[in-house]
């Protein structure tokens, strides 16, 4: 059998995390409520097939954890998806220039956000 990919959630609001996850019941999702801690669980886990971050974060913003993720060698190819409530097109087009592979708007269609995760898994 083979083994259910897995999506990392990285948003403070323990809502949006249980919600995205109903929605992703075929794949395996890990939730953490801050860049940080997801920092540390990545040193110490295999490597996510996805990750799903909000950007307004306490501690550090879903903005400096992309730059982050992509200035490290050993997580630079896991795609990013930006979830966030912001909504402004050149902070979009920004976060997509920096690396996200995608950016969706919240409130999301969660049809919308699994057919856009499913799209990014099989790309990469």
């Amino acid at each position: 059998m083979e083994r259910k990919k897995q999506i990392l959630i990285v948003d403070d609001a323990a809502v949006i995390a249980k919600v995205v996850s109903m929605y992703l019941k075929e794949y395996n999702c890990v939730y953490h409520s801050s860049p940080i801690q997801t920092i540390k669980w990545l040193a110490n886990n295999d490597l996510p097939d996805l990750i799903v971050t909000d950007l307004r974060m306490p501690d550090m913003s879903g903005r400096e954890f992309l730059a982050y993720l992509k200035g490290n060698e050993f997580y630079k190819d896991v795609p990013v998806i930006i979830l966030s409530s912001e909504d402004s097109t050149s902070d979009r087009i920004k976060l997509l220039e920096e690396g996200a592979v995608d950016y969706i708007v919240k409130p999301f269609n969660p049809l919308e956000l699994k057919t856009r995760i499913r799209n990014v898994l099989m790309r990469y």
